[in-house]
């Protein structure tokens, strides 16, 4: 992919975001974390610490923008499956609808798959992009949907509900009708075998034919392409179908765009008011030359204290990492944490000039980094349930080498995840010894925060690519190699004395906590989230993989990181943290060359080798350990809910904000409310 990724889970966060119990409370501030836990999922709530201080018109701004990022929802059903909202649709009718026994098994486990439907946002697994398998049977589910109100089903004009279920049935039932909703595997179509719904009647070559002539390598600020589109084939000729207002998604982006403009009403100052009206134009106009205006406009807006993100954003739901999912992201400054990534980010020059990489693949001049650390007050679209830690943006290489780019760490989520792992017996299974288990404990949280920050606001803005490098040619190994460019620097400067001269580490030392959660993580605890035979496909597992094999094999002669057996069990020990340092600084300077060249050849020879094989009898051994700690290996949140509070007039006097909504309590909301789009969207 060309983009510059979002981070969904660095190593320790994936590792504490492992962690669940029944119901953990922190005592000290009386808030219930987790909620409940289903499949291999665990949901947990997260607070909005500083809403209440916030001014009534930040807070008016705030819930305009809460009720534009729930207006995107459909649309990220349609984007992952054709039939995606068809079935969520029929699914919610039957749970809601039912007059039969729903204690038997094939009702509780239709409530499984609806559950786990709503988490992902359509039929296949948010992360592994794997269909799931019915935990219920065909005959069950359609007499379930004979005896609900027909009004309540999303039935096409004329059609009967038995014609509904031969239609739809093949792609819940079938595990070969839409396997995978998005393949990456090597050698094959991966536009045709792909279940995303990017494109329609199209193959791999003939996208990238139509994409490719449309580009012109002489354009310094190209357009981002197929960014916001669906790649159709009507009447034997390629086209696209743009989401806009008035095009594909337009019932749904006319709701967004109503709210924003209540936003660009209160919006905090004029350059805040610009970026708004700046989005506002690029929905109701689809044009991508409209979009990189907004998103300057965005990166230069450095004073508001309420920001979001809303619209086409990343592309890991493209297999050939163009087209975007939409998502939406609404939050305030957190004043004081922020002091730690604005004195990294006020130091992006001297990592640039220090980094291992080559001097002509480094930025001259670092311009426009910023970095804070942000209250979550919503999470919507691709951020939603399971959502990122932090956020660096924009994607456009040029945007972000001309004019900079905003980076983030989302405070209140790192929290959160911290919060409900709590004793969860994890680390006591999968660490080495008590000598890392001290490390951990003493410096993972501080460490992960930093590795986090790193990532963000410098990795994914370091670097340039050479005059004349299309910013896709690393084609659907991009966004591997992206997210390993980002995590290398991390990893790299996380060790660097530069931080203790900083005050941002305590000592030298504690960078070794950091080290050890990733490599287990990479090497063999991520593993927990595959399923046996499988290989490795999300690219952020494939990025930790990559990294932790490459070091592991290129260290082997001197033990600089070992698997080493203790009571029957596999654990990983680091010998040489310094070595180790220098093993991820040498492929951070090869990641950039390849990045930088847009080494396509090597990029596949990288991620082939290291990041995509499983080994299948660790694989088995992890999963049998994980296995008795009970816990779920994906975390997911509930949002807060915000009510307005009105004068007489219709004035907003207040907002509130509570926490104690249910998930399918949230999630039938949602489908009432904020669901706007046809079942099937042509």
């Amino acid at each position: 992919m060309k983009k510059q990724l979002i981070l969904m889970v660095t190593a320790l966060s994936l590792l504490t975001a492992c962690g669940g119990t029944s119901k953990t409370t922190a005592e000290a501030e009386k808030f219930d974390y987790t909620v409940e836990k289903f499949a291999d999922l665990q949901i947990l709530r997260y607070r909005v610490p500083g809403f209440e201080e916030l001014s009534l018109k930040q807070k008016e701004l705030i819930y305009y923008l809460t009720e534009a990022a729930l207006q995107g929802r459909d649309i990220l059903f349609d984007q992952n499956g054709k039939y995606n909202l068809t079935i969520r649709r029929m699914l919610e009718a039957v749970y809601t609808g039912y007059n039969g026994d729903k204690r038997i098994p094939d009702f509780k486990g239709m409530e499984v798959y609806l559950k786990r439907v709503w988490f992902s946002n359509g039929i296949h697994h948010h992360y592994g992009s794997e269909k799931f398998v019915p935990g219920f049977s065909p005959e069950f589910f359609k007499q379930a949907l004979l005896g609900v109100d027909a009004s309540t089903l999303p039935l096409a004009e004329g059609q009967t509900v038995e014609q509904l279920c031969d239609e739809v049935f093949p792609v819940i039932f079938d595990p070969k009708v839409m396997p995978k909703r998005v393949n990456q595997a090597a050698g094959e179509d991966l536009v045709l075998t792909s279940a995303g719904n990017y494109y329609d009647g199209v193959t791999q070559k003939e996208a990238e034919d139509f994409y490719n002539a449309l580009k012109d390598p002489k354009d310094e600020t190209p357009v981002s392409y197929g960014l916001n589109s669906r790649l159709v084939k009507v009447d034997g000729k390629v086209q696209e179908k743009v989401w806009k207002v008035g095009g594909l998604y337009g019932q749904a982006l006319e709701k967004i765009v109503y709210w924003l403009k209540k936003a660009e009403g209160v919006a905090e100052n004029p350059e805040q008011k610009a970026v708004i009206a700046k989005l506002i134009e690029f929905y109701e106009t689809g044009d991508l030359k409209t979009f990189d205006e907004y998103a300057i406009l965005w990166v230069k807006d450095l004073n508001s204290r309420v920001d979001f993100v809303n619209g086409f954003t990343e592309s890991y739901g493209d297999p050939l990492g163009m087209k975007a999912s939409w998502e939406s992201l609404v939050n305030f400054k957190d004043l004081e944490a922020t002091h730690r990534t604005e004195l990294i980010s006020s130091n992006a020059q001297w990592f640039e000039d220090h980094s291992p990489v080559d001097k002509q693949f480094k930025k001259e001049k670092v311009k426009g980094v910023s970095a804070k650390v942000i209250t979550a007050a919503l999470l919507a679209g691709d951020l939603y349930p399971a959502t990122a830690i932090g956020i660096n943006l924009p994607n456009a290489n040029w945007i972000r080498s001309h004019h900079g780019s905003k980076s983030v760490t989302i405070g209140n989520i790192t929290d959160a995840y911290n919060k409900a792992a709590h004793g969860n017996g994890f680390n006591e299974e999968f660490v080495y010894s008590d000598v890392e288990l001290q490390l951990i404990d003493k410096y993972a949280d501080l460490t992960d925060e930093l590795h986090t920050d790193l990532h963000e606001c410098l990795g994914h803005g370091s670097g340039k690519l050479l005059p004349g490098v299309d910013p896709d040619a690393l084609k659907a190994y991009g966004s591997t190699i992206e997210e390993a460019r980002a995590d290398l620097f991390g990893l790299y400067y996380v060790a660097d004395p530069k931080l203790v001269e900083l005050g941002l580490t305590p000592n030298a030392d504690a960078y070794k906590a950091e080290y050890y959660t990733y490599l287990m993580n990479g090497l063999m605890t991520q593993l927990v989230r595959i399923e046996p035979g499988n290989n490795v496909e999300e690219a952020h597992m494939r990025n930790r993989q990559l990294i932790a094999r490459w070091v592991f094999e290129k260290g082997a002669a001197d033990k600089v990181v070992e698997l080493v057996k203790k009571d029957g069990k596999t654990y990983v020990m680091v010998n040489d943290y310094e070595k180790l340092r220098e093993l991820f600084g040498e492929l951070l300077a090869e990641i950039q060359r390849i990045k930088s060249t847009g080494d396509l050849a090597a990029a596949r020879d990288l991620i082939e080798t290291y990041a995509v094989k499983v080994d299948p009898v660790l694989h088995a051994e992890v999963l049998e350990r994980y296995k008795t700690l009970d816990l779920a290996p994906y975390k997911g949140f509930i949002n807060p809910k915000y009510e307005a509070v009105t004068d007489a007039n219709g004035n907003i006097t207040d907002v509130k904000v509570t926490y104690d909504e249910g998930y399918a309590e949230q999630m039938l909301r949602y489908g009432r409310d904020y669901s706007t789009l046809p079942s099937i969207n042509k």
